[in-house]
């Protein structure tokens, strides 16, 4: 069975996502993504929304790129080697392959998805994750924090979800940026 994990960037105050801005720097060093990259090279599944699928389908073609250092090669071929399924009402087709647009978030199945899959799945984008995190199927949580504090946005955690979570792992980086990995109790 594989497990749903959240994960995003976000701010020191809370934020995935800045009214004005960007969330301040730290995730753009080449440590900082080669250790993303090592950490979710096994997920079998990404689920997006419309606008965090626009993001990442970047990594479609970025191993394309000649002057590509290899951390960004290797996150390129992980990224293409995985499933996506992009939740939209308005997205027409895609853009990748492997992937598959549903209208809809449906809760039942994506517990289908977990319980049939041998490798992980990840929901990214706030929006996404609020759903998934209010039909409780969020197994893990990895946060990314940058050094910056951002005054308002789109939250990491929705409004109104209470969650008690078991700090499994934590690492400081030379940018400042600090990753946490909590589990659901």
């Amino acid at each position: 069975m594989g497990k749903l994990i959240y994960s995003m960037i976000t701010s020191l105050d809370g934020y995935a996502e800045a009214t004005e801005g960007g969330l301040g720097r730290g995730a753009e060093d080449e440590e900082v993504h080669t250790f993303i990259g090592d950490l979710f090279r096994d997920v079998g599944t990404f689920l997006y929304g419309r606008r965090m699928y626009e993001t990442m389908v970047f990594w479609e073609t970025a191993h394309a790129d000649p002057d590509a250092p290899p951390h960004i090669v290797q996150y390129a071929r992980d990224w293409q080697a995985a499933q996506k399924i992009v939740y939209s009402k308005t997205l027409q087709s895609a853009s990748s392959a492997k992937t598959r647009i549903e209208r809809e978030f449906n809760p039942d199945a994506v517990r289908a998805l977990k319980a049939e899959s041998d490798r992980d799945i990840t929901v990214d984008g706030p929006n996404l994750a609020a759903q998934a995190i209010a039909a409780d199927l969020v197994d893990e949580y990895h946060l990314l924090i940058t050094t910056s504090v951002v005054g308002g946005g789109k939250r990491f955690f929705p409004d109104g979800i209470r969650l008690d979570l078991d700090l499994v792992q934590e690492r400081a980086f030379d940018s400042g940026l600090i990753y946490a990995h909590y589990r659901t109790r």
